[in-house]
């Protein structure tokens, strides 16, 4: 139940006998829908064969047989919480899914959580092998409440998770939950990538091993690739790379139509990518906006070695990346990270 008794809405309606056994359950709105149902075998329940509405008034009738074998009606009415007493989080992992080491499980709330406790005793993280690991509430960047769930190290290879969500009924101020989700995912092999601002190199190693060493172009000074541990989000073919989308006008802005083989690293605009246009200046000199570039066969070859959740370390650049700036989780120490629970 929702505040001032309001049923849950956008799931089926369960409907329990009590010393007795249900014949017959009708649900009708005030404009005459019905739900349509079904008695369970043994008459304890009626379960609706489709989800209710938001913010729709019920009236309920039930015809069943007490256990002195008479015939007893019963009739009630109840309304369904409105969409805007909700609260739901979008997460970050997929039924079946293969993530790198380095993916947190990430919820963000589309309302803010006044009672974060509540909520993140509702949420679980569990895998085998088992690691430790910690919720830790922050700001998302469009200032949305948000919990990320990260292990103390990377995950092993091979690790199976089961991240579970059930909201349903838990009170957030005047807000209630309405979302019941168990994922499962399993962890990749290790893919993680240094880049050094300095020698102007990116290696790439898989499962503890490096594997190639890349000449790249890095930012160049007032426009520095973030400094610390990224995680990659996504990968594009072909993209266009506009400098107003990330805030550059004037002498340096640009606008390029088709940029190849790009991997995000960070919602503020970083990626790796090919950058035809500063042949010459891989390995020798950082002249890029805060992206990563490389030849377009370097780019190519990077692109297709690196997934969703693989972490990117850039160092010795200057300003560390924010935690909600995409996934910069693991730029907290665990002590911070921790005391970031709204349980610790």
């Amino acid at each position: 139940m929702a505040k001032g008794g309001e049923v849950i809405a956008d799931e089926p309606l369960v409907v329990k006998a009590k010393g007795g056994k249900l014949s017959s359950v009708t649900v009708a709105t005030r404009d005459g829908k019905t739900l349509d149902g079904k008695v369970s075998a043994d008459g304890a329940t009626w379960t609706s064969a489709h989800d209710t509405e938001y913010g729709t008034a019920y009236t309920l009738k039930a015809e069943l047989t007490a256990s002195d074998g008479s015939k007893v009606s019963r009739s009630s009415s109840f309304r369904t919480v409105s969409k805007e007493d909700i609260f739901v989080g979008t997460y970050n992992v997929n039924p079946g899914s293969t993530v790198g080491v380095a993916l947190p499980v990430s919820v963000v709330f589309n309302k803010p959580v006044h009672d974060k406790a509540a909520v993140e005793r509702k949420l679980s993280v569990t895998s085998s092998p088992a690691v430790e690991g910690s919720w830790s509430w922050m700001k998302d960047r469009d200032g949305k409440d948000r919990v990320d769930y990260r292990p103390r190290d990377y995950w092993k290879p091979g690790t199976k998770v089961k991240f579970r969500m059930d909201l349903v009924g838990v009170m957030n101020g005047d807000l209630v939950g309405t979302q019941k989700r168990e994922i499962d995912f399993t962890v990749g092999k290790s893919v993680v990538t240094t880049v050094d601002v300095v020698r102007k190199t990116l290696t790439l190693s898989e499962n503890g091993k490096a594997v190639r060493t890349i000449p790249v172009s890095t930012g160049k000074k007032t426009f520095e690739t973030w400094n610390g541990t990224m995680v990659v989000l996504s990968k594009v073919p072909t993209i266009r790379m506009n400098s107003a989308t990330v805030g550059i006008f004037g002498p340096e802005a640009y606008d390029l139509g088709e940029v190849k083989w790009d991997v995000q690293l960070t919602p503020s605009g970083t990626y790796t990518h090919a950058a035809p246009w500063n042949e010459g200046k891989f390995g020798k000199v950082n002249g890029s906006h805060g992206c990563i570039g490389m030849s377009t066969a370097d780019a190519q070859w990077y692109f297709e070695r690196v997934n969703y959740g693989d972490p990117v370390t850039v160092v010795n650049s200057k300003d560390t990346v924010a935690v909600n700036n995409g996934y910069g989780d693991w730029n907290v120490d665990w002590a911070k990270w921790q005391a970031g629970s709204a349980l610790s």
